[in-house]
């Protein structure tokens, strides 16, 4: 009998030159992530059992969930579901877990960054859409805390999407 995947995981780790208290704002007020996150907005209470939602600009939740741990400005998990593609909704709820770390370099504050997503069974289309998402968000919202500017491509949602 083959060993059964129980978990399927994508994990990604970045350096923001930035305070934890401005990279926590940076993810969570909406405002703020629809300059990196292709025009969308989180929407939330940002407290221990409340709803969350990825809203995108033509009005959609893009995914939705809800709030299970939050430890300002270190830590956050989502219950996360994907909403508007029905094979990925299908799969149900993943975990996605934002670690921030104070760390400082030789002459600058930076944060560790870490974003943790998994699905509780393995071969997870979802975990696959957002292993070719998350590096270009997060690098867009790394360039906008850095320089001012998020990255040119993650300004706009994608057409026929």
């Amino acid at each position: 009998m083959p060993d059964q995947i129980s978990d399927q995981t994508f994990v990604y780790v970045t350096y923001i030159r930035t305070s934890p208290e401005k990279l926590w704002q940076a993810l969570i007020d909406p405002e703020f992530t629809r300059l990196y996150w292709a025009g969308c907005w989180q929407q939330s209470t940002w407290e221990p059992g409340a709803e969350w939602s990825l809203n995108i600009p033509d009005g959609r939740v893009g995914d939705s969930g809800r709030v299970l741990e939050i430890d300002k400005p270190r830590r956050l998990v989502l219950e996360w579901r994907n909403e508007f593609k029905p094979e990925l909704r299908a799969e149900g709820y993943s975990r996605c877990v934002f670690e921030l770390e104070a760390s400082k370099g030789e002459s600058e504050e930076m944060v560790k960054l870490t974003v943790t997503h998994s699905m509780p069974h393995g071969q997870s289309m979802f975990i696959t859409a957002v292993s070719n998402g998350w590096p270009i968000i997060l690098s867009s919202l790394k360039s906008l805390l850095e320089t001012g500017q998020s990255l040119e491509s993650t300004r706009k949602w994608p057409k026929g999407m």
